[in-house]
């Protein structure tokens, strides 16, 4: 395997972890499409911290690690924040025709 790849893995697990973390500690039930859309959420906005290797390749591994759970932290968050809105947004258009 080599070490994009590994990387790459690293970050999904980071994010999958923090997903179930936020998860874990907070006050809603815990349902299935919950635990599954934060896992998803979670891993997706930490692998994206891979991107910086665009802008800066010779970063160290310890470093896209740091920013992938900083942006899986922060960064599911403002997601959430997001699609919550725009859900809201969508589904009053809805129901006004």
């Amino acid at each position: 395997m080599e070490e994009h790849e590994k990387t790459f893995i690293t970050l999904t697990i980071i994010g999958a972890l923090i997903g179930l973390g936020q998860l874990l500690t907070g006050a809603e039930p815990i349902t299935i499409k919950l635990f599954i859309g934060r896992v998803i959420l979670g891993s997706a906005t930490s692998v994206a911290a891979g991107a910086i290797l665009i802008w800066i390749p010779d970063l160290s591994p310890l470093a896209i690690t740091g920013l992938a759970s900083a942006l899986g932290i922060a960064g599911y968050q403002v997601i959430e924040l997001w699609l919550k809105k725009r859900a809201i947004t969508l589904l009053k258009g809805k129901f006004k025709q």
